[in-house]
């Protein structure tokens, strides 16, 4: 470094701290002076000493490596994805304690010798008190995300440094970690920072699951597709509904400022069901998250109920009761091929095409709308096929990054790539070996794959990354897609010979407003959903509003609104006004026709309580949830008084 950007850079750090008797002013951020203040006032470093590197020997080490080994084996995975995204700009990730030690490097060769040289190595010490401002040290600090970028460093030895870092925090709310991105390079890099930021979010609410894996979690958002993504909120609850922890998605989504102000509240304190509701509904993983509604301001969410992984006598979940007529002997999650229809031509076709080519190395492809049962109905045929004890591997093409499919899909050898797993991983199509393989979402697979993929299929064989031997697999192939494959193909995004590979035979699952056996699949699914509770039956009002209703959610949606309905009725019957107001579509100045009776005089007590209930519907815009709430009844109780009061439903659209 030139001895000239040396004093000039010193120059510009004691403008900002008051030193030096420096003239012009200096624009910093706010964090990076707070910084600069801290390091020249409170630890008493000289911006261009060369102030001595110090290194942790390996039993200091690893004494600081060890309470947190839990954190780090599941940082690891994240750390090695975060470093394929960043593979070849010459950057190196890097996880350290909340002093500062790093604990784990993963480095760019490009970068790694020089990273060395600046003291960038686990055992080094980067907190502020010994390495000025840095991304992992004012991380550390400031308890934020920050970018330090060249000459935002304090000590001159490493302005040559880009450093995006972002705080890992525990279930407390206090400091756990610090992950950061460093580089030499010229730009700040703004994109790497937001990398960072979302792989330290993955990583928090991994340790979060990990660290309340025996008590029940409740993981929930707004949009129900981003439940098990970073932006999720999660709560640990006890059997009881008791709050004992959330991550930092749940605080800001409920508005709360930090764990302790949740920490102690009942389930039924933030949302309007207990956990007798949730637990009944974690026995199908294909289902979708149930409906909830804020306590305080009624917003609507979407939730799913992990329970806890081991459970004692006192936190196991009531047993569910599954209908005898669709259960496959040994897995009665699992439907059989015949219970996928009742009386539907198409789903007759389909079911008879798929019992006909079961035995038969023939590769089914299913088209249909999200939601139509795609993954149930290749269950269904691998369980008629090869019964309960073959294995049924199921991958979303679109789920998984671009830059893991080829590791998740083929597997890889032991020292594949850097922070790849000592022992390797079986990947999917190894896993299916002896069983069935199901890609969903087939069209959104990576073309450079699809390449690899129509070997396998060829050739029965896979060569796992970093690996030389092929490996021989015997798999039957069903693959799914809501996608048009042809125009595709037509468009150069899928290969055709990989298209004509995977079309054996082609079956198309109808959407749930086409059926013709609507009214028999409603019950069956309402069946499905009473379990161990007592049955229940549809109102013909009810039936019929289910039936008139498009189901653009298909019969994922289909199963939440039923579930929903069994948690507000009040009796044995489910009525209109037990179904969620977009299904029952009441328009103003309409009633569910089940409800249309002439009316009666009313008294001049029942007059006095209808015009109470109408004024609080007015003043709510006819929102009955709040309305409701407001009055201090359930919602079905003033669904009912209203009925009963001749009050017609005249909500604003």
């Amino acid at each position: 470094m030139e001895r000239q950007e040396i004093l000039e850079h010193a120059r510009q750090v004691n403008a900002v701290v008051g030193l030096g008797g420096a003239i012009e002013p200096v624009e910093v951020g706010p964090a990076i002076a707070r910084s600069w203040n801290r390091c020249a006032h409170d630890f008493g470093l000289d911006p261009v000493k060369d102030e001595p590197i110090v290194i942790l020997d390996n039993h200091e080490l690893k004494e600081r490596q060890g309470p947190l080994e839990p954190l780090r084996a599941i940082a690891k995975g994240e750390m090695a994805t975060l470093y394929q995204q960043l593979a070849g700009s010459g950057f190196s990730v890097l996880l350290t304690d909340r002093e500062g030690v790093v604990l784990d490097f993963l480095g760019d060769p490009t970068f790694s010798k020089t990273a060395a040289e600046c003291g960038m190595v686990e055992g080094a010490l980067w907190g502020e008190r010994h390495q000025g401002t840095n991304g992992m040290g004012t991380c550390a600090i400031e308890q934020r995300p920050i970018l330090v970028h060249h000459n935002e460093h304090f000590l001159t030895r490493n302005i040559g440094l880009t450093c995006s870092a972002a705080p890992i925090f525990d279930s407390e709310g206090g400091l756990l970690a610090v992950l950061d991105a460093s580089s030499f390079s010229h730009m700040a890099q703004q994109h790497t920072l937001v990398l960072v930021n979302m792989s330290a979010q993955i990583i928090e609410n991994r340790a979060f699951l990990c660290r309340f894996r025996n008590q029940y979690a409740l993981r929930f958002h707004s949009r129900p597709e981003l439940i098990g993504t970073l932006w999720e909120g999660v709560l640990a609850l006890d059997e009881e509904g008791s709050i004992l922890a959330a991550n930092r998605s749940a605080l800001f989504q409920l508005g709360y400022k930090k764990p302790a102000d949740m920490v102690g509240l009942q389930l039924r304190d933030l949302f309007n069901t207990g956990m007798s509701a949730l637990i009944g509904h974690k026995n199908l993983s294909w289902l979708n998250p149930v409906p909830l509604y804020e306590a305080r301001q009624g917003n609507r969410f979407f939730g799913l109920m992990r329970p806890p992984e081991h459970q004692g006598p006192s936190t196991a979940a009531p047993a569910r009761r599954a209908a005898p007529a669709i259960t496959v002997p040994g897995n009665p999650k699992i439907m059989r091929l015949e219970e996928l229809q009742f009386g539907d031509p198409t789903m007759e076709y389909n079911v008879r095409c798929a019992k006909r080519v079961q035995d038969h190395d023939i590769p089914i492809l299913l088209y249909g709308e999200t939601g139509t049962g795609k993954e149930i109905f290749a269950q269904a045929i691998h369980y008629e096929h090869a019964g309960a004890n073959r294995p049924f591997v199921a991958v979303n093409c679109a789920s998984i990054p671009e830059t893991l499919i080829e590791s998740e899909l083929f597997g890889y050898k032991s020292g594949a790539f850097t922070g790849a797993n000592r022992e390797g991983r079986r990947g999917k199509i190894l896993q299916a070996n002896g069983g069935t393989l199901f890609l969903d979402e087939i069209g959104d697979m990576p073309i450079m794959l699809q390449a690899r993929l129509l070997r396998v299929l060829e050739e029965r064989e896979v060569i796992p990354l970093g690996g030389e031997v092929p490996i021989k697999v015997d798999i039957k192939l069903i693959s799914a897609t809501h996608r048009n494959l042809k125009e595709l193909v037509a468009e150069g995004r899928f290969r055709e010979d990989l298209y004509y590979r995977l079309q054996g035979i082609a079956l198309t699952l109808p959407p749930l407003r086409d059926r013709q056996d609507k009214r028999d699949l409603i019950r069956h699914v309402l069946a499905m959903e009473c379990g161990t509770r007592e049955e229940a039956v549809l109102s013909e009002g009810a039936l019929r509003q289910l039936e008139a209703y498009s189901w653009p959610g298909n019969i994922r949606q289909l199963r939440n609104v039923l579930r929903t309905a069994l948690a507000m009725r009040e009796g044995r019957e489910i009525t209109a006004y037990d179904l969620l107001d977009e299904i029952s579509r009441l328009t103003p100045g309409t009633q569910p026709a089940e409800c249309i009776t002439e009316a009666a005089p009313l008294s001049s007590l029942e007059t006095a309580e209808r015009d109470a209930i109408l004024h609080n519907l007015e003043k709510f815009r006819w929102n009955v949830t709040l309305a409701a709430r407001h009055l201090g009844i359930s919602r079905n109780t003033l669904y009912r008084k209203m009925k009963n009061l001749n009050i017609r439903i005249n909500k604003e659209e």
